[in-house]
């Protein structure tokens, strides 16, 4: 498209179906989005001024985590969706091979020569790794690369637990799969891409569970019994129909300390594994572990086992999640996100730092069962020990719901939140 047929599309109706499908069907919502996505437009057409054709729109999702709390980095299960918040861009092809990004925030463009893709060490935790790092992985793979213009802004805020890099190494990939491979790529390989340059580019041991999500769309659970070649499904479950609403606090608490706490769950984890003979929990059973309990205990310690007992359920209840949902069960679903939380709590022990006098995880878990105390669903978010927690309440309590959050943590401190179906994709206009 040119600039004026941009221009003339994000000011009709005919804007509303593309966009419906993406933030949902609230007239104002949509215009809201029409309005942003223009913003953009102009901000290309001043960063840009001598391109005026072939331009496009891209979205890519952030994504929340239902259920699979530390599972994954022991081959197991996750399951998370979509959502509404997203990193969106302006784009247009060069002939250069040059990649100019204008990211609304910094000051400077990231500008990357995908003619040049080895990792370079001076770009580590940059966002041009991140580009450099999809566009090497894509070429790698056999796909299609080359340069682009682009102006990019998101609402997917940085650490918020809704996973703002991911939606980005997302996005660069949509875009170069729709300018050079003709929409062809399909979505797992961009998300493998994404893991790829955050992994060994941007420097940063990240798992999938964030990338397959934003390419994907939707509820997903990705099976890492063999890490190398995940297994994904998606459902597509609309929480609105049934009445239910997806929040995510901010409990505050700061992550900056908090990296022996994260690294002792995944150690002791693989503790007890390796005592049974394995490497990750996946390759073994909680009845080989109840038949050397007495064993286990003085070799890895009770907190270890614990965290495996957590382990085995989490991974099983994943599967029950899914399974719920693709029969339209709300109730056993929502249970089991209860259960999830309360085995994070208790089994998993990742809501709250030993010792510490702050547990705001753990007083948001305990307000969330105040506020229609049979139907609010809720459970710590992430990585937890500090920051957010997740809850699916009724539509009928969601006002009392936030109030009481936002009373507790502070106005703005609960985001209410959709699942999208669509994962990362090029938006077009009748």
């Amino acid at each position: 498209m040119d600039l004026s047929q941009l221009r003339e599309g994000l000011t009709q109706l005919g804007a509303h179906e593309p966009l419906g499908s993406l933030y949902g069907d609230d007239y104002d919502v949509i215009e809201t989005q029409m309005e942003r996505y223009g913003r953009l437009v102009e901000q290309f057409a001043r960063q840009f001024p001598a391109t005026e054709t072939g331009i496009s729109l891209f979205s890519a999702p952030g994504r929340t985590e239902i259920s699979g709390n530390h599972t994954d980095h022991n081959n197991g299960r996750v399951l998370a969706a979509a959502i509404n918040l997203d990193t969106i861009a302006v784009a247009a092809p060069t002939a250069d091979g040059i990649v100019t990004v204008h990211s609304e925030g910094y000051e400077k463009p990231f500008v990357v020569d995908t003619r040049e893709l080895k990792a370079r060490g001076d770009e580590k935790g940059t966002s041009n790794a991140l580009i450099r790092g999809v566009a090497a992985r894509l070429a790698e793979r056999g796909f299609g690369i080359g340069g682009f213009q682009a102006c990019v802004t998101s609402d997917v805020a940085v650490g918020s637990g809704l996973s703002s890099s991911a939606a980005f190494e997302v996005l660069i990939g949509a875009i170069l799969n729709h300018f050079y491979n003709g929409g062809g790529i399909e979505p797992r390989e961009i998300a493998l891409a994404g893991r790829h340059a955050e992994n060994h580019f941007f420097g940063k041991p990240s798992g999938l569970m964030d990338q397959m999500t934003s390419a994907v769309g939707g509820f997903v659970m990705i099976d890492f019994a063999n890490p190398t070649d995940p297994q994904v499904q998606q459902v597509r479950f609309d929480l609105e129909a049934h009445g239910l609403a997806l929040v995510v606090t901010n409990t505050g608490g700061s992550h900056a300390d908090l990296t022996p706490e994260y690294a002792s769950v995944q150690r002791e984890m693989q503790a007890v594994a390796k005592a049974l003979g394995a490497e990750a929990l996946r390759q073994v059973s909680r009845e080989q572990l109840l038949e050397r309990l007495s064993e286990l205990r003085s070799q890895v310690g009770d907190r270890a086992i614990l965290r495996a007992i957590h382990y085995f359920e989490e991974n099983e209840r994943v599967a029950e999640q899914l399974a719920a949902l693709a029969a339209d069960d709300t109730e056993r679903f929502l249970a089991m996100v209860n259960a999830s939380g309360q085995s994070s709590w208790t089994l998993l022990q990742n809501c709250y730092v030993p010792g510490s006098v702050e547990q705001g995880i753990t007083l948001g878990l305990a307000l969330s069962r105040l506020v229609v105390t049979a139907s609010v669903a809720c459970r710590v978010h992430g990585g937890g020990f500090a920051g957010t927690i997740l809850a699916v309440t009724p539509q009928y309590a969601l006002s009392e719901y936030v109030d009481l959050m936002e009373t507790a943590f502070g106005k703005g401190a609960a985001q209410v939140l959709r699942v999208r179906q669509v994962g990362a994709t090029r938006i077009e206009f009748a």
